[in-house]
């Protein structure tokens, strides 16, 4: 499981002197703008452009099993041992979210660790069930379809979560993760931080 140092918070303003830590490396932000990309693609082709649906269904197949790599082999804070946490931390965050006070973490906190995990299944489900759908074996089988299209339902309600998440993240820590998922770079760990 992952293990955590006590950082510290810049008093306001202070975030302007102190320069920006490298926090996502190239490799992740490219992998899930063009994961955000190709599930888009494969969302809005679902019915009418087939070959564009399966060729966006293999790209995000290769993304998954990119970041699965990734998450073993990669930099500090893209690899699992950094923000996977047991379930009982991810609860007591929430509830600590809930009241107001959680700790802001450099990395993933304990939420968006567990949303990672779980849009990842959602996602390795999904491709999994889409390409059993072009075998001869499984096609026109009816639970691999309605398996694919409820993995697909429940992928776009873990998305608007995600999503959720971020931008409830962001205001609470007056930090825009979104830009840090573009930059890389996100204001330094403080004293009440975990890095």
């Amino acid at each position: 499981m992952a293990t955590t140092t006590l950082a510290r918070t810049p008093p306001p303003g202070a975030d302007a002197v102190a320069p920006p830590t490298r926090v996502w490396d190239l490799a992740v932000r490219l992998f899930h703008w063009s994961l955000v990309a190709s599930f888009a693609v494969a969302w809005i082709s679902a019915e009418e452009w087939q070959d564009l649906h399966l060729w966006a269904g293999y790209a995000a197949a290769a993304l998954v099993a990119f970041r699965l790599v990734w998450g073993l082999a990669g930099t500090r804070y893209a690899r699992f041992r950094q923000f996977v946490r047991r379930p009982r931390v991810v609860v007591a965050y929430l509830r600590e979210f809930l009241s107001g006070r959680e700790a802001r973490y450099l990395g993933h906190n304990p939420a968006g660790g567990a949303m990672i995990l779980a849009l990842l299944l959602a996602l390795a489900g999904l491709c999994l069930t889409g390409w059993l759908y072009t075998t001869d074996a499984y096609w026109g089988v009816e639970w691999v379809e309605e398996t694919h299209e409820l993995l697909a339902n429940l992928l776009l309600a873990l998305v608007g979560l995600h999503v959720l998440g971020v931008l409830l993240a962001s205001l609470r820590h007056r930090e825009n993760l979104v830009r840090a998922m573009v930059t890389g770079r996100k204001r330094p760990a403080g004293p009440d931080d975990l890095a």
